[in-house]
């Protein structure tokens, strides 16, 4: 772009329309108007071209990011056969993955998850300036020892503001765990490295923001699939799966 910049001032000075720094003024002999006219109907071409090939190179910068994921070991709801898979990255301290536990979840769940079409996986991504997102992360997979995982999760992304330790042991009696175990768990940090691999993975992916999703086809080890983030409403998802079932 900077040859454009410099040339087409230069082309309109040599035509005669505005003086050219420090250049001596053209002889009588020299470039013609017509000529000067080609020139500049030339750089405006390669200028439109530039340009057309800045757009698709934005187009294709901002396209869908693919992502594929290994999950097994990960909790899961839904049939292990299920031709589909929805992958959430989730911070409980969020208000936005509260909002698409509230609004858009029981409707997937319905649809899809229930049905039979899609199998649905949770892991975790607490941002680092959301004080307790960590250890609600990891009382998720604590109340999972005691095969609590989806119910104590429910509790959780229900509440972003009530994940206090104090909270977390509530919740923790109100589905009947060992509490003490369960207080345990959660103190020892015992879960702190497996969902920092979580967090990693998302990184390495690029979910940037939380919820971020992976929905695509499942492969016996996972899915392969197309990354979303941020609390889309039902209507995206159901799109998205649509497209794929179609394929």
């Amino acid at each position: 772009m900077k040859l454009v910049r410099y040339a087409i001032p230069l082309a309109l000075a040599l035509a005669g329309q505005v003086p050219a720094s420090g250049a001596a003024k053209p002889k009588e002999e020299g470039i013609t108007r017509q000529q000067a006219d080609q020139i500049l109907d030339e750089l405006r071409q390669i200028r439109q071209l530039l340009e057309r090939q800045q757009a698709q190179a934005g187009q294709k910068e901002e396209g869908p990011k693919r992502a594929k994921l290994s999950l097994q070991g990960f909790y899961m709801l839904g049939s292990k056969d299920a031709p589909l898979t929805l992958v959430e990255f989730t911070d409980y301290q969020c208000p936005f993955c509260q909002r698409f536990h509230a609004d858009t979840f029981g409707d997937l769940k319905k649809n899809y998850i229930d049905t039979g079409k899609v199998r649905f996986y949770s892991r975790d991504l607490p941002l680092d300036f959301h004080p307790n997102a960590q250890r609600a992360a990891q009382a998720g997979r604590c109340a999972g020892e005691q095969g609590q995982f989806w119910k104590m999760r429910d509790i959780m992304a229900a509440d972003p503001g009530k994940l206090e330790m104090a909270n977390l042991v509530d919740a923790a009696a109100s589905l009947k765990l060992d509490v003490n175990a369960f207080r345990a768990c959660v103190e020892s940090e015992k879960y702190k490295n497996a969902v920092q691999t979580d967090v990693l993975e998302a990184m390495k992916i690029g979910a940037d923001g939380t919820p971020a999703f992976v929905v695509g086809k499942s492969t016996p080890d996972g899915v392969d699939g197309e990354l979303i983030v941020g609390a889309q409403p039902y209507a995206v998802f159901e799109q998205k799966l649509t497209e794929l079932e179609g394929k």
